[in-house]
């Protein structure tokens, strides 16, 4: 007991101060369209040079849900000072979390949404499935933008635009929550908790595996890989059996311009069961012909949505545990001045 006082009390010497003294991203509701607009404070893009990417991250901030409301489809857009719409390709992420609720397959915080540049919108029928969400829940909302071209841009906002259907109606059906795997879990890379990994010449497969925490079916699934990717794949290790193989769409030089979206439900079943007596494997392949190693040039991840079987509940976060807290530590640094001073990295080759 006295131990894990003692690693709670570094972990909070570290963090410094909690989710609750994030900047506040804005906050808009249109009840009338049954939209809700999360929008993150602007910032000035520089231009890129030299045929480099640079990566711009935005302060993490904080996000206060004002109202009792079930998900049915999320998309992102970037617009500059002027009011014009950006193109999608200045997307590297934008990332939803929940510090209060934990992963499926790991005791972490909740990532609730996760979009790129390849992410199609989301969309789920609103009449079967929904993604809670309630009054006075506090989110963490982050995002990081890529420019690849000698244009600087200015003000830029990034918006995650939210459909939803109001709380205390007989519908959605199902009540569907998140659920993500990332071949750098579980920690990823310290002390930022980045999930990008240098990538090598040639050939490269990672993988990580694991198993949820409670028994459930996944409706669907979207991937996130950076140039180069082949593939990724997600297969229940028990039985061999490959639930799930997706390759995102190229160019001819191997970049990536979306990554297609897969659903499981139909009428004749919810979709792909899985169980906490099986052990599920995420496998990213690569494949870098530059012959020369990419900072950063790695990654790979899928994030879905999970109906929970009858009976099963939700399992609570524990804020004890060692992991959960030093995923809030990278999370929290994720948005913070050290991190922010070496935002502007290039991750992918020269052409």
């Amino acid at each position: 007991m006295l131990a894990v006082l003692l690693i709670a009390w570094l972990v909070a010497g570290l963090r410094g101060p909690g989710p609750e003294a994030l900047p506040h991203a804005a906050v808009l509701v249109d009840s009338n369209a049954q939209r809700l607009v999360i929008e993150l404070p602007a910032v000035d893009i520089p231009a890129s040079k030299a045929g480099r990417e640079l990566m711009v991250g935005l302060p993490l901030c904080q996000v206060l849900v004002p109202l009792d409301a079930s998900l049915h489809s999320a998309h992102v857009d970037l617009v500059d000072g002027a009011g014009h719409i950006l193109p999608r390709t200045m997307l590297h992420h934008f990332n939803l979390s929940d510090p209060d609720h934990r992963e499926l397959f790991l005791p972490i915080g909740l990532h609730l949404l996760a979009a790129s540049r390849e992410t199609p919108a989301i969309t789920i029928p609103r009449w079967l499935f929904g993604l809670p969400l309630a009054r006075g829940q506090r989110l963490l909302a982050g995002a990081m933008l890529a420019n690849s071209s000698p244009v600087a841009y200015h003000r830029v906002r990034v918006r995650l635009v939210l459909r939803y259907v109001r709380g205390g109606l007989p519908w959605p059906l199902y009540r569907a929550y998140p659920w993500a795997i990332d071949v750098q879990y579980p920690l990823g890379r310290p002390p930022t908790g980045s999930k990008a990994f240098d990538l090598p010449p040639g050939h490269t497969e990672r993988f990580w595996e694991g198993s949820p925490a409670i028994p459930g079916t996944i409706l669907g699934v979207g991937g996130h890989l950076h140039d180069y990717g082949v593939s990724l794949e997600l297969k229940d290790m028990t039985t061999g059996e490959a639930l799930w193989h997706g390759e995102p769409e190229t160019d001819g030089a191997g970049r990536v311009i979306t990554f297609p979206l897969a659903r499981f439900y139909s009428w004749r079943r919810l979709g792909v069961h899985v169980t906490p007596e099986h052990r599920y494997r995420l496998t990213v392949v690569y494949e870098n012909p530059t012959g020369k190693e990419i900072r950063d040039g790695g990654m790979g991840a899928v994030a879905g949505l999970f109906v929970p079987d009858r009976g099963a509940t939700w399992p609570a976060v524990d804020p004890a545990d060692t992991l959960y807290q030093q995923d809030q530590v990278a999370t929290l640094r994720s948005g913070g001045a050290e991190d922010m001073a070496d935002m502007m990295t290039g991750h992918h080759a020269d052409p």
